[in-house]
């Protein structure tokens, strides 16, 4: 704490102190205003405005202070000023009041609190950015949650200062209204709690449950009004009809499957979506084989005179192939036929919010169903640079098409596909230059992790220029050319083919999104609510087309949500859950993250303790060769709960679950150390990583007084 907050607190605290220690509680007593009523209604008539202030002021500092005494204050008000008067005071006085406290609260701690339970607190802070203002009004409705509570709490939260004062004014009049005026009958007032029966209070949880209420009703009435366009069916064909079958597709149908839906799968390409056929299936074999390759260059590190390798380019491909025919059975129309899923190879065509057109070789057919899931996927997005399409280029769907190794490639991208594929084709012979709009490769990840993979890609002479915008491309006797734009001058880059890798955009046109007016967001997914679901109640998008993560794995995440909410949403909804979301790079060395990087923690103002443990120490790293590569661990300051962590070198990928299972289920880095792993494995770099936090935060003066201990002990 800075401080500026100590001496601010250090004073508050000493105004509380000094109004218990002299027990100026006693001058907030029903029975002492009674008493005085004489004398203070005399000194207003004698001074209006003065006595007006001295209350203003009073009233503003014992609400600021969170001190006890405002009920008692509103009444006198009422009894000195009248109705009219004393509303007017205590109204205002209250309410800035109240906002002082959320101030005070806000700059003395939400920085601790907010470094503390940062993740947490985001989506209570999205939920009042969305409703705040009603929910807020809600709280200063209903009298069974203290003012002085809801000022400190709002004070934590993201809600803006100005939306605080305003809606307290309103939401805290009623009860003003009736303090106030149960202080024009003060004579005749034994109680406090009289003020407050059963009745009342039930009153003010109606008032204050009504605007959200009504906000839900409206909605509910769009709902109605938007779904009278089209007739609803008496009866429906299905329980749901599923559009993709891509992972989230897949995973999406099998759950209403496995839960006896009646489900249609609709497809029009090929079973397992990119994924399978053009993504991560065939990228891993060709890594695969690249990787071997790479490592008999290496033969002498492991003691080897040499290990050549012989290979066809296009047998590599075959192999690529075969693979993604191993695999398919795993996603085929016969398997999921077998769990239940009714599965046509097709075109949908959304009709209405329960009806959906299937196209396919037999004809056309309608069903109607109660809900739907879009999972259509994306596609590579191929920026509009001059002469591309005439020069033609690849894309991360079309290079499993290739039979000839290119012996010279560009790679128009340094993002993960990017980096990947690049890597692959330099160790198969290519002569690959990477070329990246931004400052660096990876450009997610911290700087010193994406130096590490560029350190490497330079090693294994790939020409990777950062900082290039591709300008255009042109053909000239002697092949095809990318010209480039760097620090303000032309860089040429002659190539054989092209690899475009510079991001996914998701399929959105062609299946009746436009028809039914199901919007599109800034980054051209299917607009969708917390629970997956589109300006329609029944009709649900998930995987790459709803965003904002494109990954298999979050796609088969995101299915689950969609498919229960759109079976069972009537009984109960699942808000989507992307606190623990982990991705990796299968590049040598692999990078895999979960949770923040410095970057994102700077970006959203999140307090970190940061912790390094270089895998070039570890006993298994130094054994296999691999050496390459670090655990980086962001945890709360001072504590061992774990923000995010990054590792970089051999399986990343695999070795990142202990830390995906920590963030999701609270356990620290304490416990990380207290586990026993197995001796030698890469895994216990995690536990390496855990006994170097440990020591970074070890307790200074507690082994200070162990030393002496230990001294005394020797004699």
């Amino acid at each position: 704490m800075s401080r500026r907050r100590l001496l601010l607190a250090a004073l508050i605290l000493g105004l509380i102190v000094v109004f218990f220690a002299f027990d100026l509680g006693r001058y907030f007593q029903l029975e002492y205003f009674k008493a005085r009523q004489m004398a203070i209604e005399e000194f207003r008539r004698s001074n209006p405005l003065v006595a007006a202030g001295l209350f203003f002021l009073g009233y503003v500092l014992v609400a600021a202070l969170s001190l006890p005494g405002a009920a008692i204050m509103s009444l006198a008000v009422g009894a000195i000023f009248g109705l009219a008067g004393g509303t007017l005071i205590v109204s205002f006085a209250s309410s800035i009041g109240a906002t002082l406290a959320f101030l005070l609260s806000r700059f003395l701690f939400r920085e601790a609190v907010r470094g503390r339970f940062g993740d947490r607190l985001r989506a209570v802070d999205a939920g009042l950015e969305k409703e705040g203002a009603l929910y807020l009004f809600a709280l200063r409705l209903v009298p069974a949650f203290p003012f002085f509570v809801i000022n400190l709490v709002m004070g934590l939260t993201r809600v803006r200062t100005w939306t605080f004062y305003w809606v307290s004014q309103i939401g805290m009049l009623p009860a003003t209204l009736v303090y106030v005026n149960a202080g024009t009958q003060l004579a005749t007032l034994t109680s406090v709690r009289g003020l407050l029966s059963p009745i009342l209070i039930g009153s003010f949880v109606v008032l204050g449950v009504f605007p959200l209420v009504a906000r839900r009703t409206v909605q509910a009435l769009e709902v109605r009004r938007l779904l009278a366009r089209w007739p609803r069916p008496s009866k429906f064909d299905r329980n749901l009809v599923v559009i993709g079958a891509g992972s989230a597709g897949l995973v999406a149908s099998y759950i209403a499957a496995a839960v006896k839906a009646k489900v249609t799968l609709v497809e029009k390409h090929r079973m397992g979506g990119d994924c399978l056929n053009t993504g991560c299936v065939p990228s891993k074999a060709l890594i695969k084989s690249a990787r071997l390759i790479a490592q008999a260059r290496r033969a002498r590190e492991y003691g080897l005179k040499s290990i050549e390798v012989d290979f066809d380019f296009a047998e590599v491909m075959e192999r690529v192939r075969r693979v993604i025919r191993t695999v398919e059975p795993h996603d085929s129309v016969e398997r999921y036929t077998s769990l239940g899923v009714e599965c046509i190879q097709g075109e949908a065509k959304i009709i209405s919010p329960w009806t959906v057109e299937i196209r396919s070789g037999g004809g056309a057919r309608t069903l109607t169903t109660r809900s739907i899931v879009i999972a259509t996927g994306a596609r590579p997005f191929v920026p509009p640079i001059p002469g591309l399409a005439e020069a033609g280029y690849l894309t991360s769907d079309t290079v499993w098409d290739l039979s000839t190794l290119p012996a010279r490639l560009v790679v128009l991208g340094g993002g993960p596909i990017g980096c990947e594929l690049a890597q692959c084709f330099a160790r198969l012979g290519s002569h690959v230059t990477q070329v990246e709009m931004l400052p660096r490769i990876l450009i997610r990840e911290d700087p010193e992790i994406s130096e590490l993979v560029a350190r490497q890609f330079r090693d294994e002479r790939i020409d990777v220029r950062t900082a290039h915008k591709a300008v255009r491309v042109v053909r000239e006797e002697d092949g095809k050319v990318l010209v480039c734009e760097h620090d303000g001058e032309e860089v040429r880059f002659p190539f054989d083919h092209l690899l475009c890798a510079v991001g996914r955009v998701a399929n959105t046109a062609g299946y009746g999104l436009e028809e039914l007016g199901i919007g599109v967001s800034r980054t051209r997914t299917v607009e969708t609510n917390e629970y997956l679901e589109t300006l329609y109640p029944n009709i649900y998008a998930c995987g790459d087309v709803a965003g904002p993560y494109q990954f298999t794995h979050t796609a088969s995440h995101q299915a689950w949500y969609a498919t229960v909410n759109a079976l069972f949403g009537g009984v109960k909804r699942f808000r989507a859950d992307y606190s623990v979301v982990p991705w990796a790079t299968f590049t040598e060395p692999e990078v895999a993250r979960v949770g923040l990087n410095e970057i994102e923690a700077k970006e959203r103002n999140i307090a970190y303790d940061v912790t390094r443990y270089a895998i070039e120490d570890l006993d298994r790293a130094i054994t296999d060769g691999e050496r390459q590569g670090m655990v980086k661990a962001l945890t709360v300051p001072g504590r061992d709960r774990i923000l995010g962590a990054t590792i970089v070198g051999e399986h990343a990928g695999d070795l990142i679950a202990e830390f995906i299972l920590a963030m999701k289920h609270g356990i620290g880095m304490n416990k990380i150390l207290g586990t026993i792993h197995i001796y030698p494995t890469l895994a216990e770099a995690n536990k390496y990583a855990a006994g170097s936090w440990k020591k970074a935060h070890a307790p200074q003066g507690l082994l200070r007084w162990a030393e002496k201990f230990h001294a005394w002990r020797r004699g």
